[in-house]
């Protein structure tokens, strides 16, 4: 560990994830690192080497201070990191400073902010460090009936959608992760998908109860690579955004797929749109969940939301 005395305010802690993208953190790296040295950054980097061990990682770094983060990543080691930043007791989560550079399969984060894919120019962005202090989920859920918690700083959805994640989390941990993955999956697993009873309450007040397909609640918009699952969010309001879709056909999923990516989804008669300081779901049988993009357990859940308390660096 390094000493604390010999970290200065400005040095940069990395956490690189050599498995993300299908490897491609790994292949990438050597190209990324020398241009972060070529751009003058004072930088230590580690490497994650299984699950969860980035929010390990987040935790002993940030104890022995490191207050700026640069995730070499996707989304799920992005949560990581935030999970680490937020179960830290050092500092306080808003004395922390939050990048990426994105190497993932779905880099949806990235794209509420701006952030660019080509390496170099996410760089570019870290060194210019405009910041924005941006809302966070925290959802209690259960997994194999045991109490958990989780948070949260793009979209976490639940039903369908869970399935779909969890499939394409399978793929993704034999290095077979591709962006189309996940849209594969959005067709292949409509043949096994059961509907579910459940009740909805948002800031106490029940909004729906009845069969649910699939639900999205959104600190930000985008999700599985690039649909606009919940067009409407906004990362600063103090608010989440939440996009159910009632029970519905197999057709009508095929027909309105295309809608999943330009966000007129929340247009349809099958779609409920809601938003709220607090969620609480409950449901007959359990119902799945997963928070960016990570698999994690089922109902009974929880949503809170947390208002700016969060610093990431954003693009222009």
């Amino acid at each position: 560990m390094t000493d604390i005395q010999a970290i200065s305010p400005a040095q940069w802690l990395i956490i690189v994830n050599p498995n993300a993208g299908s490897k491609k953190g790994e292949k990438e790296w050597p190209k990324i690192y020398k241009y972060i040295q070529q751009r003058g950054f004072d930088f230590t980097c580690v490497f994650t080497a299984h699950r969860d061990h980035a929010t390990q990682l987040t935790i002993e770094n940030i104890e022995a201070g490191y207050r700026n983060i640069v995730v070499v990543g996707g989304d799920g080691t992005l949560n990581e990191v935030l999970n680490g930043i937020f179960l830290q007791q050092k500092v306080t989560p808003i004395d922390i400073s939050l990048g990426m550079i994105p190497v993932g399969t779905g880099n949806d984060w990235c794209r509420m902010f701006d952030i660019p894919f080509d390496y170099k120019k996410a760089v570019d962005i870290l060194k210019h460090k405009r910041p924005f202090v941006q809302d966070v989920g925290k959802i209690s859920y259960f997994k194999k009936d045991k109490p958990q918690t989780r948070y949260f700083m793009n979209v976490a959805g639940m039903g369908y959608d869970a399935l779909v994640a969890k499939k394409t989390n399978l793929l993704k941990e034999q290095g077979k992760g591709t962006p189309l993955a996940y849209l594969y999956f959005v067709f292949a697993s409509l043949f096994q998908y059961k509907f579910m009873e459940g009740v909805i309450e948002i800031d106490d007040r029940t909004v729906f109860k009845g069969e649910i397909f699939s639900m999205n609640v959104g600190i930000c918009k985008f999700n599985g690579g690039g649909m606009k699952q919940v067009p409407n969010a906004i990362p600063d309001d103090g608010l989440m955004d939440v996009t159910l879709i009632k029970k519905t056909s197999k057709l009508k999923v095929f027909r309105y797929a295309r809608k999943l990516f330009d966000g007129t989804l929340v247009d349809l008669p099958i779609v409920n749109t809601y938003r709220g300081k607090s969620i609480r779901m409950r449901s007959t049988g359990k119902i799945y969940l997963e928070a960016d993009g990570e698999s994690l357990g089922h109902t009974p859940f929880v949503y809170e939301v947390i208002p700016r308390c969060l610093k990431v660096i954003i693009g222009p």
